[in-house]
């Protein structure tokens, strides 16, 4: 097995000029979104306040990682290389969720946002980090925003990046999209928290067209290729009581939840059955997961109380972890490295590097050979 370690772990200021007061957002910390430079030196971290989006740019190539207390890594402080709010069109009312997905066209990629009553709003950007006015539009939910906003959250399909998914806590509903054509609604029972394209099923059971989705305590799947049941394929209760607010799929196909019970679930799609449960990994409740993309079995979790960790989830054993100084109001990790970047109420934007061992990489090429 690969054994992962920290390359780095950045800490930046959020320029008060740009961002003086940040909105408090919800308990899920979906307004933030990352994307690495070719180069490896740099990242540019999306981040939402009110209705408005914020770019920022934050480097990382140097090695260094410094340990404290607890087995805590400490951030090293690093400025901010450039900032500047994203010129376009503001939301109105105050964003819930944001994300990037990878376009076909190499050098290009998608910037999504969601309000808190469901309006959806997609760019295309230069992976340098400049705005390109090639493609953007702009999308109503299917109520027109009527009735109280609340957390809404977004997605994009990993292998189709126009189909995203919106979900809307307090509508009980969640709307796919194939770019700005609605395809269809689906009905929650409960309050959808948090929702994730399952990935690397084959293609008889959907890859791009399943859904995986957390509401109240129950986590659901859906086809939405499927009519019958509204499209729900499959639907598995956890503890009565305990909400859960995140979900992710690895490349493996294994789908994680986690919430309030403190505790992480990876279920087998293929058997509808849980591989492993780490009970009370966490202090206080669950609030963000994703699935390492150097090796599946480990996981990131993010929770409330500040703590940030990845675990081995088949041995339930923390390899490393580190806290912000306040709250989350984003936190995300990239699509195809292991490099997370969060945001904490006070202004701080962290940013992780986390690599597999050198010994561990040379003896992988070793066998190869």
């Amino acid at each position: 097995m690969v054994v992962l370690e920290a390359k780095s772990l950045r800490k930046a200021e959020v320029p008060l000029s740009l961002i003086e007061n940040p909105s408090p957002g919800n308990i899920q910390s979906t307004r933030l979104a990352l994307h690495v430079n070719e180069d490896g030196c740099s990242c540019f971290v999306y981040i939402a306040s009110g209705c408005h989006l914020y770019k920022l740019q934050v480097m990382m190539d140097d090695w260094f990682v410094s340990e404290g207390k607890d087995s805590l890594f400490i951030p090293e402080q690093t400025p901010v290389m450039d900032s500047s709010m994203l010129n376009r069109c503001p939301h109105r009312s105050e964003v819930q969720s944001i994300a990037l997905a990878e376009t076909d066209s190499s050098g290009y990629m998608v910037l999504g946002s969601v309000d808190s009553y469901g309006h959806l709003i997609v760019s295309k950007l230069d992976t340098s980090g400049k705005d390109v006015d090639r493609l953007t539009y702009s999308v109503l939910p299917q109520d027109c925003g009527v009735g109280e906003g609340s957390w809404s959250g977004l997605c994009f399909s990993p292998s189709q990046w126009s189909m995203a998914a919106v979900a809307r806590s307090f509508s009980k509903s969640i709307d796919v999209y194939d770019q700005d054509i609605h395809l269809r609604t689906l009905r929650t029972l409960w309050y959808p928290s948090s929702l994730n394209f399952v990935q690397n099923l084959s293609p008889v059971n959907g890859g791009p067209n399943m859904l995986a989705v957390t509401e109240g305590c129950q986590l659901t799947i859906w086809d939405l290729r499927m009519k019958e049941n509204g499209g729900c394929l499959h639907r598995i209760c956890g503890s009565v009581g305990d909400i859960l607010y995140a979900v992710c799929s690895s490349s493996t196909g294994n789908i994680a939840v986690a919430g309030a019970d403190r505790t992480v679930t990876i279920y087998d799609p293929r058997r509808w059955s849980a591989l492993s449960r780490w009970v009370h990994c966490s202090k206080y409740e669950i609030t963000g997961l994703s699935f390492s993309s150097i090796d599946s079995n480990y996981i990131y979790v993010q929770g409330v109380d500040y703590e940030v960790f990845c675990g081995q989830w088949r041995e339930s054993s923390k390899v490393f972890a580190f806290r912000g100084d306040s709250n989350w109001l984003g936190f995300s990790k990239c699509s195809n490295r292991d490099v997370l970047g969060g945001w904490s109420d006070s202004g701080s934007i962290f940013v992780a590097d986390v690599v597999a061992k050198e010994n561990e990489i040379s003896a992988l090429k070793s066998l190869v050979n």
